[in-house]
């Protein structure tokens, strides 16, 4: 199964670089490694991500994504 998420930053305001991406791109693909999931793709702007995600059936899609809402929040 795949999702498709869109990450927005507060008041879409212009946080993103070319860094901050690699290292989300790193942090999510973890973290998907570990709930199970795989990160198909991702990129993004200067104020949101776009990932797809491929999980698998047992994983809730809102657990997903609270770990990584999680993570996001600490860069």
């Amino acid at each position: 199964m795949h999702v498709h998420l869109v990450f927005v930053a507060k008041y879409r305001r212009k946080v993103f670089d070319g860094d901050a991406i690699d290292r989300m791109r790193r942090m999510f693909g973890k973290v998907c490694e570990d709930m199970e999931a795989s990160l198909v793709e991702m990129d993004g702007e200067d104020n949101h991500v776009h990932l797809l995600v491929e999980y698998p059936p047992k994983l809730a899609v809102s657990v997903l994504v609270n770990s990584l809402k999680g993570v996001s929040g600490r860069l």
